[in-house]
């Protein structure tokens, strides 16, 4: 089995960048994940590394009341997350990863989102309660509403975030980089107008929805102009998904009216700086393709599922053009048994492993859902691979 932590780690992000852009094809595998949920993590460093796990600082750190700016600027809270980060840093190096995924300015937005659903995690790994979108209206419903919500406050976060990456990137052990992520479309759609609010907006109230699009595409965007001048970041791994089980959510038109210009400046703002540009979009994303390749230009995609879009047949279909990373459907993660599970493995790697452009790795993220067994069994397969 996969022996974890791994006994000498040896990051090479260069070289992963190489793979998917086609100018390496290795002999084994190189893996990647978006994202390992807090409760996996806990559980390996507990009951494989035999440590004590050190748990993030509280969840209220993002919060703009005065209490809650007064903790974030005390000496407890400077230095528990000076250690939580740092442990972050080096399970995902003990890991044998190449690369830390970091989502903080995109978190530390979504706490200003007041209206979503809570409801109990029924994880096997629970945390508790679990976070859903709003359905119906979201926090802006009006022209009063996109007048008086804070976006100030998210612009004092870009300060936050710029101190955060240069922390991070001082503590990166050498060959490993920082991928930072955010999403346009989802809170737009999750908790700016809601579900209804968008889809009705986009007819009854277009001016309203581009206003939206626009205030928080040019964050996204600052945000991620402060994160390519910094030398620890290697990419932007953008995260928005567009699609469900049969189509895109909204119109291909529109699209690219309000979503894709800003993916294509994020792109290239990525490009001058030398840095690769991937994206990860769950869902149908058949009708977009051509988009993201020859507009946007992604160098990688990420997400795929076996229900609607299997990493098997994009490898066939965009391999040459675009590199690949995961693809191991996580409703099979979840439940298949080890044998089925290791040659459900085996098939995706003898697929996508030919002629190089891929890295292996779940087709979402590590949810907190997904037995750790099987996520070492997944790991453990890949690494037998040649």
């Amino acid at each position: 089995m996969f022996s974890i932590p791994v006994k000498k780690p040896n990051p090479d992000f260069d070289t992963l960048v190489k793979v998917l852009n086609g100018d390496v094809v290795p002999d084994r595998i190189i893996a990647a994940e978006l994202l390992v949920d807090e409760e996996i993590k806990k559980f390996i460093i507990e009951n494989y590394f035999e440590e004590k796990n050190i748990p993030p600082p509280s969840a209220q750190r993002f919060g703009s009341s005065k209490e809650e700016r007064c903790m974030r600027e005390s000496k407890e809270f400077k230095a528990a997350y000076k250690i939580y980060h740092k442990h972050l840093i080096d399970f995902y190096y003990r890991m044998g990863y190449h690369l830390i995924p970091d989502l903080e300015f995109y978190l530390n937005f979504s706490s200003l989102n007041t209206i979503s659903r809570v409801g109990t995690d029924t994880a096997l790994l629970s945390r508790g309660e679990r976070y859903w979108a709003q359905e119906g209206k979201g926090m802006i419903r009006s022209w009063n509403d996109f007048e008086s919500f804070p976006w100030d406050r998210a612009r004092e976060m870009l300060t936050q975030y710029g101190e955060h990456l240069e922390f991070l990137s001082r503590n990166l052990p050498e060959g490993m980089k920082i991928a930072v992520m955010a999403a346009l479309y989802e809170p737009v759609m999750e908790w700016l107008l809601g579900y209804e609010g968008l889809f009705f907006s986009a007819y009854d109230q277009p001016d309203l929805v581009e206003a939206v699009f626009k205030m928080w595409g040019q964050l996204i965007y600052e945000s991620y102009e402060i994160a390519t001048s910094m030398d620890g970041v290697g990419v932007i791994w953008h995260g928005d998904d567009l699609g469900f089980k049969t189509s895109t959510l909204l119109s291909p038109a529109h699209l690219r009216k309000w979503v894709f210009p800003w993916f294509k400046k994020y792109g290239m703002l990525a490009h001058s700086h030398n840095l690769p540009y991937w994206y990860h979009c769950c869902g149908n994303k058949e009708g977009i393709m051509y988009d993201l390749i020859d507009d946007v230009r992604i160098d990688a995609l990420h997400a795929f599922e076996d229900c609607c879009s299997p990493v098997i047949e994009y490898k066939k279909r965009y391999g040459d053009r675009i590199g690949l990373i995961g693809g191991v459907d996580i409703d099979k993660l979840t439940r298949l048994d080890e044998g089925e599970l290791r040659r459900y493995v085996r098939r995706i790697l003898d697929t996508c492993m030919q002629r190089g452009r891929y890295v292996f790795g779940s087709g979402n993220s590590i949810c907190n859902f997904i037995p750790v067994k099987n996520y070492m069994i997944m790991l453990d397969e890949g690494y037998k691979w040649r």
